[in-house]
């Protein structure tokens, strides 16, 4: 019987010799065949491949495009500048109601400041020589430096011609002048280290303080945006801020670089502002150059602490500032001043009791201050309440805050150095302080009014308010942390905004919009040298804006520095028309004399229509509204 030999007994298993295993032969295996990669010809296609991975296709030029400009829509910035501009349009309301037809405050200083950008258009496209001659305050040479020159508008003055177009010119840079204030709060306070909602409480509480409603009428000093604006520029330039010191990987001379021009263009709106910002300025440039002087002896290198692009960039930006502010300031100093400076310095000064008075233009304060405001020397530059809610936040900013101790006393010391600037010659006399800065500048750099160095006192209260709502925020998204999901309840954040709001409402405003009065039909015809009767200090600004259709040369001329000169001429003209007026005009080489009837009444020159001219060697001509006077 056959059996079935075992699987072991295979011929690769090891077989017994002489009672001895012997170890089995290996053979090498067999090498595996390669799949073909390909599917051959005339195959159905795989029916796999529609589970592949298939790689993106590359966007167009065109989609890159619209994802660029899709994330430039909704950046932080751009938020930033949309919020602005509805808080600016809000805050200023009814400005942008009759934009045609009203002006912000009054009729006066704000009519004088829309001719001066109206000129300013008109006359350096075509003679910029003539920039500085100005057709209103004949004959008298550099007639433009007689107040803040608002250089920078000029591209906007370009835009249209005539006193309404005018008008609607400065509503429009008025509101925007507001939109610019709170943009460049909330860039210098996030640039130096706080979070959006404390920026924006900065924000508002600069650009809204209740001070600043009585300054509505004057464009100049509400143009303030720029200020800190140009010092986030430069803080980021240099790659610094509070809460992180200085960073030299995120140094960027570009952004230096924009920060000088930005701060070149405020100095070109005017001294009144941009005196006490250079000096600021100054004061930055020497913090940065002993800083890096300081580092660059610690830790020896061949390269510079700053390295070669910011040196040039803040060198040059430098001398450009420099160098602007000098050639504007040529004809400043070829205007005479009226009266001394330390007399006008010490009549501006303010009380102490000031920095707790609103002004009448704050609808929260106006009322309620009205006995303490009406105390004041001058009110109008004298309420200088920039918020008690603000006052509350940046004394709680000193205690909790996200600031350190030395920060905190940093900023408690500049902003009692800003106060003790502020209240001008209220502070032992301005002997030390003041006066050594600005009480030997001519009278024309505008210089006389101390209260308007508010700007920093309320710069800092504001960032020391930042600190404080930052905290606050900080340590209620601390409280939250542990919540599903991990953020805080819709409700905390909306309670984080209460200080903004709040800060807001106090700054709400009761600006009077007064109409402005039309155009005579004579002065779009009249030509120069002219002078327009009645003239008055307060109503020649009108009469200057009514100057925008042809700018005809005209005598008139109110507000500025030329208080003076101007009162010798309407004390000349009182008695127009006669002989000693007649040669007066005559020896000014003014020719034509407009007497405007609606507005001369109950004026020295009510009849002045009426009077005979025949023995005067002069020619009177009826117009519908007025008369006109040839004398030559």
């Amino acid at each position: 019987m056959t059996s079935e030999q075992p699987p072991s007994a295979s011929p690769s298993a090891g077989t017994a010799v002489g009672g001895a295993e012997q170890p089995a032969a290996r053979t090498a295996p067999a090498p595996r065949r390669r799949l073909p990669s390909d599917r051959p010809e005339g195959a159905p296609p795989d029916p796999w491949t529609a589970f592949a991975t298939i790689a993106d296709r590359a966007p167009g030029r065109a989609r890159r495009v619209l994802g660029r400009v899709h994330r430039a829509l909704v950046h932080e910035w751009a938020l930033a500048a949309y919020a602005s501009l509805v808080l600016a349009v809000l805050m200023t309301w009814p400005t942008l109601r009759y934009p045609l037809h009203t002006l912000p405050q009054d009729i006066y200083d704000p009519a004088r400041q829309a001719w001066q950008i109206a000129w300013i258009g008109h006359i350096l496209p075509s003679d910029p020589v003539r920039l500085w001659q100005a057709n209103a305050y004949f004959p008298t040479p550099h007639s433009l430096a007689w107040g803040d020159s608002l250089l920078g508008y000029a591209p906007a003055g370009m835009l249209g011609t005539g006193p309404v177009a005018a008008v609607l010119r400065y509503n429009i840079l008025f509101v925007l002048a507001h939109a610019l204030l709170v943009f460049g709060a909330y860039a210098l306070v996030r640039q130096l280290g706080v979070g959006r909602t404390g920026s924006g409480a900065a924000a508002v509480a600069f650009a809204f303080a209740p001070w600043r409603l009585a300054q509505a009428g004057h464009l100049d000093i509400v143009s303030a945006g720029a200020i800190p604006l140009a010092l986030a520029m430069l803080a980021r330039g240099h790659g610094w801020s509070m809460r992180r010191g200085f960073r030299p990987r995120r140094r960027q001379a570009g952004w230096a670089a924009a920060g000088w021009l930005v701060a070149t263009w405020q100095i070109s709106l005017g001294f009144a502002l941009g005196l006490p910002f250079a000096g600021v300025l100054a004061g930055v440039l020497l913090a940065i150059a002993t800083s890096a002087t300081i580092r660059r002896f610690r830790r020896p290198a061949r390269r510079p602490v700053l390295g070669w692009g910011l040196i040039v960039a803040d060198g040059l930006g430098a001398l450009i500032l420099v160098g602007v502010a000098a050639l504007i300031a040529v004809p400043y100093f070829r205007v005479p001043g009226d009266g001394h400076a330390t007399e006008e310095i010490s009549f501006f000064s303010p009380p102490w009791r000031s920095l707790l008075i609103g002004p009448a233009e704050s609808r929260l304060w106006g009322l309620p201050h009205a006995v303490p405001r009406s105390a004041l020397d001058w009110p109008a530059e004298m309420t200088l309440l920039p918020g008690f809610v603000l006052y509350a936040l940046a004394l709680a900013g000193l205690v909790f805050s996200i600031w350190t101790w030395r920060q905190r006393l940093f900023l408690a010391l500049g902003l009692g150095a800003s106060l003790i600037f502020t209240m001008g010659t209220s502070f032992v006399g301005g002997r030390w302080t003041y006066l050594p800065v600005f009480g030997h500048l001519p009278a024309s750099l505008q210089q006389r009014i101390p209260g308007r160095l508010m700007l920093w006192v309320t710069l800092l209260l504001a960032i020391l308010a930042a600190g404080a709502v930052a905290e606050v925020t900080r340590r209620a998204e601390h409280l939250t942390a542990h919540r599903i999901p991990p953020w805080p309840s819709p409700w905390l954040r909306l309670a984080t905004l209460v200080p903004m709001l709040i800060l807001l409402a106090e700054g709400w405003n009761a600006t009077p919009h007064p109409a402005v009065p039309d155009q005579p039909a004579a002065m779009r015809t009249a030509s120069g040298p002219l002078l327009v009767l009645p003239t008055a200090a307060l109503s020649d600004q009108t009469v200057q804006l009514w100057t925008t259709s042809t700018f005809p040369q005209v005598a008139n001329g109110g507000g500025g520095f030329a208080g003076a000169q101007q009162a010798r001429l309407r004390a000349a003209v009182a008695t127009f028309p006669d002989r000693a007026s007649i040669d007066y005009l005559r020896g000014r080489g003014i020719g034509t004399v407009l007497l405007l009837r609606s507005d001369a009444v109950g004026t020295p020159w009510e009849r002045a229509g009426d009077v005979s001219v025949d023995a005067l060697g002069i020619r009177r001509e009826d117009l519908d509204d007025g008369v006109l006077f040839r004398l030559r």
